[in-house]
Parts: structure tokens; C-alpha cells; sequence
């Protein structure tokens, strides 16, 4: 495993160098599982199961519908669960990033606009996304017009450097007119934000309580979940990370989307005749 290959007391080759000449995440290497009792790791899975299915429940139906599965649970330890995953019911608005009240949150710029053509709508958002023992957070970037996805990036932690690079990946397909998210930290910050105002991209940030506004990001995460993680049931990153490969490989160049004519998010994003295969 290559994890085993990385040697902490290399004396000229630093862990973050090794990983990258392995081909190895950095939080794959420093990932542990989390510690949390087999009981709580089970309600999280089952939380996580039904906030995919009703993300506008709150922490009271969701007590109810662990209670209906025969689980009593009291509502604080919901919440700190709920809190763990990332997760809030702000109507149907997932709370996996947090606001930063120091940094400047940018006005919602496309409401009423009609999206026409590719590259003219990117946005991008978080996820938890859950495995055999512990969690990561999952990011995306993805084109509203194509539902093509141009960049990911797996984190074990909320830290904002998995949105950066995720989005630094995604400048190398092309430069959108919008650049939409919602209003969480990662997003707001400068270091964020200033990367598409050089760019020449307008900054459009969801209004709270909002999920309609990054409504194709939102589908996009029932599509992984439900057609990929919960049915895999993935037990390290690493198999992890191979398998969200494979799956937005699937995503963008063999799955057809109904709402595309039935066609799929590159023939759609590069056109039928540039589409890469």
C-alpha cells in the first residue's frame, strides 16, 4: 500500500513531496478514522442516508424517523451528529460550509437570468460523504448548462485548501462568466474570491437558506451518493478516491442526463464532436 511506502524521518524528502511522487493524497495519508462509537457511526450513516432523501428536516423529524427505525435518541445528541456531518436543515440547505462574518459575502447574481450555454454558470459546494469507519468532505465544481464536472477534491477536514485546489483545476477547462457558491468560509475567503475577480469571473453567492440557488449542485450529490457511495461502501481513501474516478469519469462521459436530451455532460459541455473520451 502506498501509504506504507511514505517515510516520516525521510531526511531530504519531505512527506508532502513522497505523496506527491507517489501519487498519493496528503489526506489520504493523514487520514484516521473517526472516534466515535459504533452506535453513533450507525446513526450518522442512517442521518446522512435521510438527510440525502429530505434535506429540509430538522433535528426534531429527524429524531422522528430514527425513533419510527427503532432508535431512541434525544435531540442533543442529534444535533452534535448533525453538526459532525455538516449538516442543517436551512429549508433544504446543507450547512457543511460555515459563514465568516469578516469576509464579504457577494450579492446572488441569477435569479431571473436564463443559463444558455456552456461555461457561463460554474458553482461549486461541499459534502460529506461517509465510509466503512469515518467520513471525508467531498468538493466539486461543476457547469450549470452542461452538468459537466471539471474538478473534485477529497479533505478530512473543512479547511478551505480542497476548495482552492479544486478550483484551480477547474480554471485549466476554461473561465466561466459566474462563479456561484453559498456563503460558507471556504468560499468567502479572500484567497478564494480574489483567484476569480482576477480571472475576470463575477462572484455570485447563494441568499441563506436558499438550496434552489445551487440546485444542480445539490442534484449532483444525490447522484454520487446514491449511485456510487452508498452502494460501494468504500473502506480507505484510497479506494475511495479511485472510486469518485471512476464515478465522475461515469458521470461526464456515459451517463445520460434526461434534462440533456439524453445526452451526456461532455457531449453537451465540449460538444459531440470535441467530446473527450
Amino acid at each position: 500500500m502506498k501509504r506504507m511506502m511514505v517515510d516520516r524521518e525521510h531526511p531530504q524528502i519531505s512527506i508532502r513531496r513522497q505523496c506527491e511522487l507517489l501519487g498519493l493524497n496528503r489526506s489520504a495519508f493523514y487520514y484516521k478514522p473517526a472516534e466515535e462509537s459504533e452506535l453513533n457511526m450507525l446513526l450518522m450513516r442512517l442521518l446522512d442516508e435521510q438527510y440525502t432523501k429530505t434535506p429540509f428536516y430538522g433535528i426534531r423529524r429527524m429524531r422522528a424517523s430514527l425513533r419510527r427505525q427503532g432508535y431512541s435518541v434525544n435531540l442533543k445528541r442529534i444535533q452534535r451528529l448533525m453538526r459532525i456531518l455538516g449538516l442543517q436543515a436551512i429549508y433544504p440547505k446543507p450547512k457543511t460550509t460555515i459563514s465568516n462574518r469578516e469576509n464579504k459575502v457577494y450579492p446572488y447574481l441569477l435569479r431571473g437570468v436564463k443559463v444558455e450555454r456552456p461555461n457561463q454558470v460554474w458553482s461549486s459546494d461541499i459534502t460529506y460523504i461517509r465510509m466503512q469507519q469515518g467520513f471525508m468532505y467531498l468538493t466539486a465544481v461543476i457547469d450549470w448548462f452542461s452538468r459537466y464536472v471539471l474538478a473534485w477534491e477529497l479533505s478530512n477536514t473543512l479547511d478551505g485548501s480542497f476548495c482552492i485546489k479544486a478550483l484551480d483545476q477547474s480554471l485549466n477547462n476554461g473561465r466561466p462568466a459566474i462563479f456561484n457558491t453559498d456563503q460558507g468560509v471556504q468560499f468567502t475567503a479572500t484567497v478564494f474570491t480574489r483567484k476569480l475577480e482576477d480571472a475576470g469571473i463575477r462572484v455570485s453567492m447563494d441568499g441563506r437558506g436558499r438550496a434552489l440557488d445551487n440546485v444542480f449542485v445539490e442534484r449532483l450529490w444525490r447522484s454520487v451518493k446514491y449511485e456510487d457511495i452508498y452502494l460501494k461502501e468504500y473502506d480507505t481513501v484510497l479506494s475511495l478516491q479511485k472510486g469518485l474516478h471512476r464515478y465522475f469519469r461515469f458521470y461526464n462521459h456515459e451517463r445520460p442526463h434526461q434534462s440533456l436530451d439524453d445526452m451526456t455532460p461532455a457531449e453537451v459541455h465540449y460538444g459531440p464532436q470535441k467530446c473527450l473520451n
